[in-house]
């Protein structure tokens, strides 16, 4: 018996006149499902004059206004709901500024959903039910974790839920359980590498890896070059946002040539990030999703303000579901750091905390090894830099402690004197990123 290289082939070799119909008629589903059951969605199309009958066709996508994170803040956290709230059965959250979080619910459909989605995806880049996957991000509020074992689960395969950090642990757990598909941040896959060289641990000869799934953060050819030469496997770029679903929303094949997006689950745009024009495939802009079957906390039309391109054009794997390249930028100032995302802001508020401080502040990443490094410099005030009795080691500790509070991340700290950090003449620049010249 030859084994079916997916998961659905009805569904992912459906023609682009399928997809296309069969997107149109959910698209009137899910709009007339947030207009009805949604103020948020009702006061936005209202206020264009817009009426779920004025959706005839998926050019009239254009017609309803975005959807942006400011939103989903403003109405938490369940303005955006479009079912009763017993009919949540899970949340999530993603990093945030210092406002309200980014969250997004879940029925008991869409977590049905979600699996679903998941599974196919493992099962796209060849994982089995005879697989063991070894899951090494974040479980809890982070839907990276969770997404993965969901999938796991429908797929029927072995789950070891690793989570994140331990990294020797980790390796051993992965030699030991004979472990044979990876997932986890491309960072955290370089880490262990090099933790496995320092270690002594041949991953071609001690581990039966063959696999990666990697994301939740930007990764270069570069990288994935690395992962491969130096873990032994094939490694594959995944996509989601907790705002549609997590993880899952698009993977890519044996192929490499961009991430498949489910498109009977989505329908994908790239606009002009600063007009808002819809452009035509091949044009590089932001992606903006639309959820065709979320029904907890639908999203129509959400700017992701990750830059790309869109390929519809059949794959050569035999898939006809459009392709996304790989995200390889932001139209906002959001960085990810270590697969987390940190906003200057949340800096700011963190150091603005500390009357010790001058209101000047510097971000610095890097990444001259595995894993991001994040620095931050602040200055102290004329007052307290002339302060005898000013204890410097208590207060980087206390800034420390608040930043990691702010953002989840542990930064190093360099406490500077007054006048010693750039000054610039209009917008200040807050953050250095050096890395970009290391993708």
């Amino acid at each position: 018996m030859v084994e079916c290289r997916y998961w659905n082939e009805k569904i992912e070799t459906m023609t682009r006149q399928d997809i296309e119909e069969h997107q149109l008629k959910k698209l009137i589903e899910q709009v007339t499902r947030c207009y009805e059951k949604s103020s948020h969605y009702r006061r936005k199309f209202d206020s264009v004059g817009l009426k779920p009958q004025d959706i005839k066709s998926l050019d009239d996508l254009q017609k309803i206004p975005f959807t942006v994170k400011n939103d989903l803040r403003d109405n938490y956290p369940f303005g955006m709901v479009t079912v009763h709230p017993d009919e949540i059965v899970e949340i999530h959250a993603s990093s945030g500024t210092t406002g309200n979080p980014i969250i997004g619910c879940y029925t008991k459909e869409d977590i049905n959903i979600w699996q679903e989605l998941m599974a196919r995806s493992i099962h796209t880049v060849g994982g089995r039910p005879q697989d063991t996957i070894h899951i090494a991000y974040g479980y809890g509020l982070f839907t990276g974790g969770m997404g993965l074992h969901y999938g796991a689960q429908k797929l029927g395969a072995k789950i070891v839920p690793a989570s994140g950090g331990m990294t020797q642990r980790q390796i051993k757990l992965m030699k030991d359980l004979e472990a044979t598909i990876l997932a986890c941040t491309p960072s955290f896959a370089v880490y262990l590498a090099e933790t496995m060289a320092q270690e002594g641990v041949n991953p071609k000869r001690d581990l039966k890896l063959k696999r990666g799934l990697f994301g939740a953060e930007p990764w270069s050819d570069k990288i994935r070059e690395r992962i491969e030469e130096q873990m032994c496997i094939e490694a594959f770029d995944i996509y989601g946002l907790t705002e549609l679903c997590g993880p899952g929303v698009s993977i890519e094949c044996e192929q490499h040539e961009g991430l498949h997006i489910w498109e009977d689950h989505f329908i994908v745009e790239t606009i002009n990030p600063d007009t808002g024009e819809v452009l035509s495939p091949g044009e590089e802009g932001e992606l903006v999703f639309t959820t065709l079957t979320k029904i907890g906390m639908p999203m129509l039309r959400y700017r992701t303000r990750d830059i790309s391109k869109i390929a519809t054009e059949k794959c050569k794997c035999g898939r006809t579901h459009a392709r996304m390249l790989r995200v390889h930028g932001r139209s906002d100032d959001m960085l990810i750091v270590r697969g987390v995302n940190v906003f200057p802001s949340q800096i700011e508020y963190a150091v603005m905390c500390f009357p010790e401080l001058a209101s000047q502040y510097l971000i610095i990443l890097d990444r001259p090894a595995a894993l991001d490094t994040f620095l931050v410099k602040v200055e102290l005030c004329d007052q307290a830099a002339n302060n005898p009795n000013l204890n410097l080691g208590v207060l980087k500790r206390n800034i420390q402690q608040r930043i990691h509070i702010v953002t989840g991340l542990t930064a190093d700290l360099e406490i500077v004197k007054p006048g010693e950090l750039p000054r610039t003449e209009g917008k200040a620049k807050r953050v250095l990123d050096l890395r970009k010249d290391k993708m």
